[in-house]
């Protein structure tokens, strides 16, 4: 029992320390600041399940970092089931004007593409996985996640706004 008890304290050790780095991967990641806290707190409930069941679990920033890709993925998962419509962008506070309207832009463009489509390409390039770790976080075989994968980002190119523009710029070639 006093196992138990002990990463249950360590787990609320780092709690503080890891609460806005774990809230801030996650809502990054996703357009919904609800969802975000919701995925949020599911990952903290896992990692207590966790540090009662394994005694040899030691609880840490980036421990909890990669329970809360999994939440999210999980998330996708569900919302590839169930899709819900996404309400607006999360604030940023960033001074580059450019920046920032290019990740607005990039935000919302994923926002339109379905959930699979969106969770393959958030853990390839935002979270720099390798197609393998991809594959094995969306439950799916590497060569049907780089069959996804060609198809996101087939669909991202189709839906990001630039595109038309571009092609009005250079004449009508893309």
């Amino acid at each position: 029992m006093s196992g138990q008890s002990g990463g249950a304290d360590a787990l609320l050790s780092v709690y503080d320390e890891a609460l806005p780095s774990v809230y801030g991967y996650v809502v990054r990641r996703c357009a919904d600041r609800a969802v975000a806290e919701d995925v949020t707190s599911e990952t903290f409930l896992a990692a207590m399940d966790t540090v009662r069941r394994d005694a040899s679990a030691v609880p840490s920033t980036p421990w909890l970092i990669g329970i809360a890709r999994h939440k999210l993925a999980d998330h996708w998962r569900r919302m590839q089931r169930t899709p819900e419509p996404v309400d607006e962008l999360p604030e940023t506070t960033d001074d580059d004007w450019d920046a920032h309207l290019d990740r607005m832009v990039a935000h919302h463009t994923l926002a339109t593409l379905g959930p699979a489509h969106r969770a393959v390409l958030t853990l390839r390039y935002v979270d720099d996985l390798p197609v393998a770790d991809c594959a094995q976080i969306l439950d799916r075989t590497v060569g049907a996640t780089e069959a996804l994968l060609t198809r996101a980002k087939r669909a991202f190119r189709a839906a990001y706004p630039e595109n038309e523009f571009q092609s009005s710029r250079r004449g009508g070639h893309v």
